[in-house]
């Protein structure tokens, strides 16, 4: 059997909008192991939410189309659920934590209400009886005052809290397997987003779940990855562990990535930056994305996408760059 909760082979996705095809998601594989946090990377408009809500068919159709050799959860073939078997493994088995909690939670319904809802669903117990659970999933994830945070409405939650809550509800089901975590702690003050980091690394080693986080925070990444997917334009550009990611970057926009992250300023006392912009996917040929704004990008940089070179668990592509290249 294999070690891996979640295998994604080959996976594109389009988006028909008009006179428009935009290929959003190129060629994009992934594993993630049992009770592993795969952190995916990158800047904004780099494919990281849409491929990630891709994997559970998250994307409207129309205008959204998935294609993949295989979308292997648990050893079953999302690809080939139908609409009522994703609904059973949605909440059940895979549950997700969106960036911005306010907007994911009914506001007309208290946090205890809506959690139930997401018990009853996928359990076959009493009201009475989710509701009890309800209470438990708030202290687990240390809500103070359980009861009576349950009763409260989310306008009545700090931001934090109500991350508290979204985390809860994605714990609300005992057979939870997967979590795709997108960004759960953008819109979080420093010290917030450090004890929400906390819970998510007790709750992985207690309960043995899966996570794909979801960050352009490489500091987030260090605290609390096991393995690091960088992405750019639509593509996956830079796999592997860690150590890998932080200690010996390979491709130029991983080393940009770690760059800035240093918040060192340039010679004119500016704050380091890529230069140019992320390329518009609805017009980006089958070459490097990042060839734009690349240091050491080269003529093949436009005419090919690079091939991937590999060496035990770290890999990349690039056309200028080769292990043991150090530039």
């Amino acid at each position: 059997m294999s070690k891996n909760i979640l295998e994604v082979k080959n996976l594109n996705v389009y988006f028909n909008l008009m006179d428009t095809r935009v290929h959003a998601i190129r060629n994009y594989h992934l594993n993630v192991k049992k009770s592993e946090i795969v952190a995916v990377v990158g800047e904004s408009g780099c494919g990281k939410s849409v491929s990630s809500k891709s994997i559970v068919r998250l994307i409207p159709s129309p205008p959204g189309e998935i294609k993949a050799d295989s979308l292997l959860f648990n050893g079953h073939d999302m690809l080939k659920y139908t609409d009522a078997q994703l609904e059973k493994v949605r909440g059940k088995d895979v549950s997700v934590i969106f960036q911005n909690p306010m907007s994911s939670l009914n506001p007309v319904f208290t946090i205890g209400e809506q959690i139930a809802d997401v018990i009853l669903h996928h359990s076959k117990i009493t009201k009475e009886e989710a509701n009890k659970k309800v209470i438990e999933l708030l202290q687990l994830v240390k809500i103070p005052n359980p009861l009576r945070c349950a009763d409260s409405y989310p306008h009545q939650f700090s931001g934090g809290m109500l991350q508290r809550a979204l985390i809860a509800m994605a714990f609300a089901s005992p057979d939870l397997k997967l979590i795709i975590a997108d960004e759960p702690t953008t819109a979080l003050d420093v010290t917030v987003q450090s004890e929400i980091l906390r819970l998510i690394l007790e709750l992985k080693n207690k309960m043995g779940t899966s996570f794909i986080f979801i960050t352009h925070d490489m500091g987030i990444v260090v605290e609390i990855a096991d393995r690091v997917v960088v992405m750019y334009g639509g593509s996956k550009v830079e796999e592997g562990s860690v150590e890998d990611i932080v200690t010996s970057p390979k491709h130029p926009y991983t080393k940009a990535l770690m760059e800035i992250a240093k918040m060192e300023v340039d010679k004119n006392g500016r704050l380091k930056a890529i230069g140019d912009t992320v390329p518009n996917l609805a017009t980006l040929p089958a070459i490097c994305p990042f060839q734009n704004r690349c240091p050491i990008a080269s003529a093949k940089c436009g005419e090919s996408f690079p091939q991937k070179k590999e060496r035990n668990d770290h890999m990349f592509y690039c056309h200028n760059i080769d292990w043991g290249d150090d530039k």
